[in-house]
């Protein structure tokens, strides 16, 4: 069993500040728990997990799908980071292996830069 680098889930807070925001100002009113409630299982759709020698992204709610991707055969990993997602400390991720597609991609995914790190380092311990 390979040791767990990283593993997160996208921020609720880090993907939408400004409607997490609004939402909890209209709690009173009753629409924002809907609002939050949403924008929570949206979060918890994606998880992103990064071993020593694979990465494994879980994508959906009640039907799930796994993505596992060989550490050696990652040949890219581009973060894309806003003005404010950099001042939250979060980004996009998106993973390429072979090909022009990416194999993955998660928005909001906090410390974006520390998932660049882990699957470069193993890229070049391993390979």
């Amino acid at each position: 069993m390979s040791t767990i680098l990283y593993e997160a889930n996208p921020s609720m807070l880090r993907m939408n500040p400004f409607i997490t925001v609004l939402s909890i100002l209209l709690i009173p009113v009753g629409i924002g728990i809907i609002i939050l409630l949403w924008m929570y299982i949206k979060t918890k759709m994606d998880k992103l997990t990064i071993k020593e020698d694979e990465i494994i992204w879980v994508h959906g709610l009640l039907n799930k799908s796994y993505t596992e991707i060989n550490m050696n055969s990652v040949r890219t990993v581009k973060v894309n980071q806003s003005l404010l997602q950099r001042m939250l400390n979060a980004g996009d991720v998106v993973i390429f292996t072979a090909g022009d597609n990416p194999e993955v991609s998660i928005q909001g995914l906090p410390e974006p830069d520390n998932i660049r790190n882990y699957i470069k380092g193993q890229n070049e311990q391993g390979g």
